[in-house]
């Protein structure tokens, strides 16, 4: 038997049977350990204490039916939990609410004007910043209560997970924890948001900006969308602005739009350093973003007497953990191996664009997996290197039969459809799917068009197909326009640049359209 076929299952059930076992103990126990290798391309684990001294994958899977049960149902709920709370339309709603903000009149009876001026005086009273009643922000937080309690309840549900990792953040810089808000209006809490003009990440760091406070981009990672990174470089952003303008008003203004239009807003007021008085001088989102900001703050600190309820985190950041990754692996492959969703394994890793972890000298890319995984995988390390290698070599030897197939195919988005459903169907990355549409985000509509490239689905090929195959079963590719080496290589898995450049004698990067590359030979 393969070593690719049994090595999941065999790594899960270790997991699970360490795990029985250690609940077992008392806890001033010394906790099992356990040898691997791999003998005849089956992994056989060895236990000590009072596990099994041999176990064999046969063995393990007759001992498992009742755990895996469990597992599925487990994984299950934390699978439609994540795929309902981490909706990209947050982040829509939330952009567009700000932008769009009306300050009429609200009528909502639960929340009397004097009740709510109380509360806001209790908020200042324990904030730096200016919770100060106005009719304006009175208008905002009403129709957040009356509209967007929805989204507001799966925000405080997605809070559970990252409002810990910022409120350890931002004390360490000795900044307000309420900052942690911020996040709130910034990104919805999506580590992938993606703003129309290129804002990226929980902090909605624009390209140039984020250089600057030390987030690198490239094409496997975007550490703007590394929440402990980006909330690092945020918290160093939003301390300088601070020390620029000693307000904490001003500074959210100035995070938002730019301290240049900030400085601006002030001269035109004729020297004014209230932000309630420069609102009209300041750009419309700008405009908005404070009172965004503090309704949003309201909210949370008052959501259990707005009945609210809480919303606890099926996967707490403290029961996370990370691993250095010591060869390329893809969160398809940690998939496979840890008995993992591919949506939970995104969740924890946002920041690669391509699904695929890198090894790069000098820099320091980790595995962020739920702790009950960690174990699994530090213990069979050696093992899942061996899997990663054997399967990119095995990859490889069947790359004539994966690399026929349609350069492209249009799909029509149905009922029921989203975006990791359809990458699932191609074998497709999502994030792939987003690149290849120009989407912000990963939200679809009914009937929506959208171009894949996929990996194989058995699907008739193309008669118009750049990819062409001969008798020797070598493939050809003809170079379209737009075509890069790079995107070439990512219509093809296991196809690297470095291996197109070297089929085809390549030095450079210039390609001219109509050219045939070779992409295998058989």
């Amino acid at each position: 038997m393969k070593l690719s076929k049994i090595l999941p299952f065999v790594l899960l059930a270790a997991s699970c049977n360490i795990g029985v076992a250690q609940n077992n103990k008392k806890s001033s126990k010394t906790l099992p350990t356990k040898k691997v290798k791999v003998i005849d391309s089956i992994k056989v684990t060895q236990f000590t204490d009072d596990l099994p001294s041999t176990v064999v994958a046969t063995k393990l899977k007759d001992s498992l039916v009742y755990n895996l049960q469990d597992i599925a149902v487990a994984r299950e709920k934390d699978s439609l939990w994540l795929k309902e709370i981490y909706k990209s339309d947050l982040f829509d709603d939330i952009y567009n609410s700000v932008v769009n903000q009306n300050y009429e009149k609200v009528e909502y009876t639960e929340l009397p004007t004097e009740l709510l001026k109380k509360r806001l005086k209790e908020l200042d009273a324990r904030t730096p910043f200016k919770v100060e009643y106005n009719e304006a922000l009175e208008s905002v937080i009403k129709q957040y209560l009356k509209n967007r309690r929805g989204s507001l309840q799966r925000l405080m549900g997605l809070s559970e997970y990252y409002f810990p990792m910022f409120e350890a953040e931002l004390d360490k810089h000795h900044l307000p924890l309420e900052l942690k808000y911020l996040a709130v209006i910034e990104s919805a809490l999506n580590p992938q948001a993606r703003s129309r003009v290129g804002a990226t990440g929980l902090w909605q760091f624009m390209f140039a900006t984020g250089k600057m406070f030390g987030l690198d981009v490239s094409s496997y990672v975007d550490e703007r969308s590394d929440p402990i990174m980006a909330t690092e470089a945020a918290c160093k952003y939003l301390k300088s602005l601070n020390e620029s303008f000693n307000d904490w008003d001003l500074a959210l203004a100035a995070y938002n739009s730019g301290p240049g239009n900030v400085s601006k807003a002030i001269r035109r007021s004729g020297g004014k350093t209230n932000y309630w008085n420069l609102r009209s001088y300041l750009p419309r989102e700008t405009a908005g973003y404070v009172p965004a900001f503090l309704a949003t703050m309201y909210i949370f600190e008052y959501a259990k007497e707005h009945g609210f309820e809480k919303q606890p985190s099926r996967i707490p950041y403290v029961a996370t953990d990370t691993i250095k990754i010591k060869r390329q692996i893809t969160l398809e492959q940690v998939a496979k191996l840890t008995n993992l969703d591919m949506e939970e394994l995104q969740f924890l890793n946002p920041s690669y664009k391509l699904g695929i972890i890198p090894v790069v000298k000098d820099e320091n890319y980790v595995l962020r997996l739920p702790i009950t995984a960690v174990g699994t995988f530090v213990n069979n390390e050696e093992a899942i290197y061996a899997f990663v290698e054997q399967e990119s070599e095995e990859t490889d030897k069947a790359a004539p039969e994966l690399y026929e197939q349609p350069s492209k195919i249009r799909y029509r988005v149905k009922s029921g459809d989203f975006l990791g459903k359809i990458a699932t169907k191609y074998g497709v990355g999502v994030n792939q799917i987003k690149q290849w549409n120009g989407l912000r985000n990963s939200n679809v509509k009914v009937g929506q068009s959208l171009i894949i490239y996929p990996r194989s689905t058995g699907q008739e090929i193309a008669s118009n197909s750049p990819v062409k195959s001969n008798a020797t079963s070598e493939k050809t590719y003809t170079v379209r326009n737009g075509d890069s080496l790079w995107s070439i290589s990512q219509k093809f898995p296991g196809v690297s640049v470095q291996n197109i450049k070297k089929w085809n004698d390549i030095s450079g990067t210039n390609l001219k359209p109509g050219t045939t590359l070779k992409i295998h030979k058989g």
